[in-house]
């Protein structure tokens, strides 16, 4: 056995520039879609110094599992599938790669606003069913209507800032967030309700804001509101939002993120022509991929107190 420490990491591969960084260790994957008894028994057989989290939930018993565990480094920006209190209370480190894939989320935000308002996915299934619905079909115009962003944090001002290019009027919430730029003006959470005709998810779940799209405050918006989420898909009560597109209160959703995932096969989101869904990608570009690596090895380093050695 290596006398090395391990750093395990939850996925199949890391960047090379991220391996670069961690050339003092030896790296243990766990596969594509880790489960929680294959990260107990990887835990147990190789004790961690830190864990890298890709895919997956790092759990208590996980956590308990990897006696010599000091930090749990998140690849991406969210921390939501890490029990904190069980790190918290081990004096384990929980930390996220801020940041590193804003560019990318934001774009696929602004891509999946752009196809619902768009009618992208409809045009093109049209047009190659032979269909020329020029002298019929009306797209949205964004320019001059308001978007309500929730989260503030790197990825919903690289959105905001689209978004204004665009000519949108942008609204934003965050209790978080402080000093935001002159071109979000910032509102409370039942402003972005009442005034949207795009809301855009981009914060972190939490126990308070689970299913903050419900029935209660999708009631409170526009008729015809497009919603847009690359968050978490706990962030939205499904159920409601299929009622609010049945009766036209959502004129057109575009979700990058689901309750569970991947949602099961027979869910009634598949096939409902008014959602535009991609499978939780929004973060997968070859450059998020690279600075999300990267920066959860940095901070697995600064955690350790160790120097990178290249």
């Amino acid at each position: 056995m290596s006398r090395r420490p391990i750093i395990l990491v939850t996925g199949a591969d890391l960047a090379p520039q991220a391996l670069a960084l961690l050339s003092d260790f030896d790296v243990v994957y766990a596969g594509k879609a880790p489960q929680e008894a294959d990260l107990i028994a990887l835990c147990r057989q190789h004790d961690p110094v830190a864990i890298i989290v890709r895919y997956g939930r790092i759990t208590a018993p996980i956590i308990a599992a990897s006696a010599s565990l000091r930090v749990i480094s998140k690849h991406g920006s969210g921390t939501d599938t890490i029990d904190r209190a069980a790190a918290e209370g081990r004096g384990i480190q929980v930390l996220a790669a801020a940041g590193a894939n804003a560019a990318a989320v934001a774009e696929q935000a602004v891509a999946l606003m752009l196809a619902c308002a768009k009618s992208v996915v409809h045009l093109n299934e049209r047009m190659h069913a032979g269909h020329w619905d020029k002298a019929t079909h009306k797209s949205v115009e964004l320019s001059g209507r308001t978007v309500g962003v929730v989260g503030l944090g790197a990825i919903g001002q690289r959105f905001a800032r689209i978004a204004a290019a665009m000519d949108m009027t942008v609204i934003g919430f965050d209790p978080y967030a402080s000093n935001p730029p002159a071109f979000i003006e910032p509102v409370t959470l039942d402003a972005i309700w009442a005034r949207s005709d795009v809301i855009s998810l981009h914060c972190p779940l939490t126990e308070d804001n689970q299913g903050m799209v419900n029935e209660t405050t999708l009631g409170r918006c526009k008729t015809g509101v497009i919603i847009v989420n690359t968050g978490r898909g706990g962030l939205i009560d499904e159920r409601s939002l299929l009622t609010a597109i049945a009766n036209g209160k959502v004129v057109m959703a575009g979700l990058d993120a689901f309750a569970q995932e991947p949602p099961s096969p027979d869910h009634p989101f598949f096939g409902n022509s008014r959602l535009v869904l991609s499978p939780h990608i929004g973060g997968v570009t070859s450059d998020a991929y690279v600075n999300m690596g990267v920066a959860s090895a940095r901070n697995i380093l600064k955690a350790l107190g160790v120097t990178a050695s290249t």
